[in-house]
């Protein structure tokens, strides 16, 4: 059956079907993915845990203030003062900020810093269904009425709603993360085929992949109420470019194997199908299910963005064991001019550089796999230092935005808490005791008297530490403390500060539950896949130590060398699920290809032959996967550059040290056990020579 299915898309009839299935997809693909940014929800609840109470505040308020209203801080500075015509224009402005669309209400009165140089206009923008786009309009409009006529006056946007428009500034970058991604994908298989036609054929399926994806996740965040939002856009298109790029090097490898041994190529792919496509369906499915597995989280961003990105993976794989096969069939073996495989010729072994480390790595494999494990759990300790507590609006941008600005000059000359108040929703006849409650909060400067609409009332909280500080959110704990002591109340406490410490609360719940579902799950699929116990287990624990290995060496690189203030909460658990899931894609590569060759020769043989035959495409494929996720820095976003450097570096620790050492190392040592208790275990191991010296070198004999 495997055979057949594998003989379906290189068949002389069937590679022409199966181009033209995917040219009529491919039409009404085009139109829907080009809808996507249509679906995509940047409001709140796009962001917010689902049943986090900062969440339900924004919906009870909507009864009693506009709905989902964030605050404009406009700032005025300069350096010599405040002069009258400053403080005359700053009237003028917010004025003509309420003609503005989606301002509500009058704006805040201007005022004038206590130090005489500075001005602070806050203004209440509604923020719709567009999220972080409509802000961007609203900031625009407000920018375009501050700078007219400024004779030297500092202009800027700050606060929730100038941080949501500079964010969509940032996020739109993603046209050119596309075009970076394709180019490293591009030239990195310039350099490993060394051919100018072959790599059009793996790019051209990867952007057919990318649309037929984004138009399927179109229709279900349409239709089925699937949540995306830009940072899930930008995190798809890294990944279809990486993973399904990875497995079109596999698939070329063996085809380009498999040429050397059928005259006809429809034979020569239906073989190297079949003998690929295990491993490949296997790697796509272990990464598909882990990140489904992110559909378990409360914090919607991660919830969201699990389902979309399996579906990018799964697509990536059909399209690579469908339309990729098709397409090299169908253009013959000149494709990979100028060095096109030939009938007959015989495979010289080469004294490759895998090949001499698997030479290096038979004399004493006991000492080399332990040696890399202290060298790895050395760089895990690196993690201690990881601050995941998440960042403040102005340290989330790579540059200096001009609300990071305004948020310096605010920050200079007033209030720390000012213009961005705690909101606290309960019910009208609780409202005096609410607020008493309030004021005996420590970390409060004010409390404004309630607003009562419809049996429920709203208060507004003055923090006196800045917002986003570690301070404010003590602060929003211990209120929450102090209302929801108050019995028949039902006070829940909101704003931006309790958002920050909902979304930690959360992330951190979402790393307890789903870390260890992904772990039980990928080691699942390595047992059926590998037909046996210790292997699996073994695979596991080198992609862990490999993990924390990468994110240890991160966290060293966030703080000592980019000179970053932290990380967002949700980074540790996004980095594991990536890391382990295409981690694990390359113990999966090589030890499918081990398991075959022991067959034949015996595990320890088979260890090394594997690494030989596979050290070049796994490391191609790594370097590719890392690239794609390197180009994430283009993005001028603290999370982009954190997530790219730590999937990058962990994908190439894993392809180079990991898969290529310690897999080797272990698989040398154990032997046979291996593959306990499926049949390959009863099979014993012969003492050969490695790969290349057939009668120089030993194998390490376990003895």
């Amino acid at each position: 059956m495997l055979r057949k299915l594998a003989a379906l898309p290189s068949g002389r009839v069937g590679k022409w079907v199966v181009i033209a299935l995917w040219a009529v997809v491919l039409v009404p693909a085009l139109m829907l993915a080009g809808k996507l940014g249509d679906a995509e929800e940047n409001d709140n609840s796009a962001w917010l845990p689902g049943n986090a109470e900062a969440t339900a505040v924004v919906e009870r308020a909507q009864k009693l203030m506009p709905a989902d209203s964030v605050p404009a801080i406009v700032i005025y500075d300069r350096a010599g003062g405040i002069t009258d015509a400053d403080l005359a224009k700053a009237q003028a402005d917010a004025e003509a900020f309420r003609s503005i669309e989606n301002v509500v209400g009058p704006p805040q009165e201007p005022v004038k810093s206590q130090d005489g140089k500075a001005i602070q206009t806050i203004v209440q923008v509604h923020k719709d269904q567009s999220g972080w786009e409509g802000l961007g309009k609203v900031v625009d409009a407000m920018t375009e009425v501050g700078k007219q006529d400024t004779d030297g006056l500092g202009f800027h946007v700050t606060g929730p709603a100038g941080y949501g428009a500079d964010s969509i500034k940032a996020f739109g970058g993603g046209g050119a993360l596309t075009t970076i991604t394709a180019l490293v994908v591009v030239l990195i298989l310039l350099i490993t085929y060394r051919s100018p036609v072959l790599p059009l054929l793996p790019l051209i399926t990867v952007g057919v992949a990318l649309m037929v994806a984004e138009a399927v996740i179109y229709l279900l965040a349409r239709d089925a109420g699937l949540v995306i939002n830009k940072q899930t856009s930008f995190i798809l298109v890294v990944l279809i470019f990486g993973a399904a790029t990875d497995y079109a090097l596999l698939l070329i490898s063996r085809y380009r194997e498999e040429l050397a041994r059928h005259e006809d190529r429809h034979e020569a792919m239906a073989e190297a199908l079949y003998r690929s496509g295990p491993a490949i369906v296997a790697s796509a499915a272990t990464v598909a299910v882990s990140l489904t597995l992110l559909m378990l989280a409360v914090l919607n961003s991660t919830k969201g963005m699990g389902p979309a990105c399996a579906i990018g993976v799964l697509v990536g794989l059909f399209a690579m064991v469908t339309l990729m096969p098709a397409l090299l069939v169908a253009c013959g073996r000149w494709i990979f001019w100028p060095v096109k495989p030939v009938y007959g010729a015989e495979a010289a072994e080469k004294d490759s550089v895998w090949t001499r480390v698997g030479k290096a790595i038979s004399g004493r494999p006991r000492v080399v796999w332990v040696g890399t494990v202290l060298v790895l759990a050395a760089m895990t300790l690196g993690t201690l230092g990881l601050d995941a507590s998440g960042l403040s609006n102005k340290d989330q941008f790579t540059n200096k935005p001009q609300m990071a600005v305004g948020e310096e000059i605010r920050a200079e000359h007033f209030p720390a808490g000012a213009g961005d108040p705690v909101y606290v929703v309960a019910k009208a006849d609780a409202a005096d005791q609410v607020r008493t409650a309030l004021a005996g909060v420590p970390g409060f400067s004010g409390v404004e008297d309630p607003v009562v609409s419809g049996g429920e009332a709203v208060l507004l909280a003055q923090l006196e530490s800045e917002p986003t500080s570690e301070a404010a959110m003590r602060t929003v704990e211990r209120a929450r403390t102090a209302v929801h002591r108050i019995e028949g109340a039902d006070a829940q406490v909101g704003g931006s500060t309790a958002i920050m410490v909902d979304t930690q609360n959360a992330a951190a719940r979402d790393s307890k539950v789903i870390i260890p579902i992904v772990l039980l799950v990928v080691l699942l699929i390595l047992g059926v896949l590998l037909r046996a116990v210790v292997a699996p287990l073994l695979l596991m624990a080198t992609v862990l130590l490999s993990f924390g290995a990468a994110l240890g060496v991160s966290s060293l690189v966030f703080e000592h060398v980019f000179g970053l203030a932290g990380a967002e909460a949700s980074f540790p658990l996004l980095a594991f699920v990536f890391l382990v899931a295409l981690g694990i894609d390359y113990n999966i590569f090589l030890v499918t290809r081990v398991r075959e060759d022991t067959l034949l020769h015996g595990t320890r043989r088979a260890a090394l032959t594997g690494l030989s035959s596979t050290g070049g495409v796994i490391t191609s494929a790594g370097v590719v996967l890392a690239g794609t996720f390197a180009a994430m820095a283009s993005l001028p976003l603290v999370f982009a550059v954190q997530l790219g450097f730590a999937v990058a570096f962990g994908v190439l620790l894993d392809t180079l040290v990991v898969r290529s050492v310690l897999v080797t190392a272990l698989t040398l040592d154990v032997g046979r056990w291996m593959w306990w208790p499926s049949k390959l275990f009863r099979q014993h191991d012969d003492a050969v020579a490695p790969v290349g010296e057939p009668d120089q070198v030993p194998v390490y004999s376990g003895r």
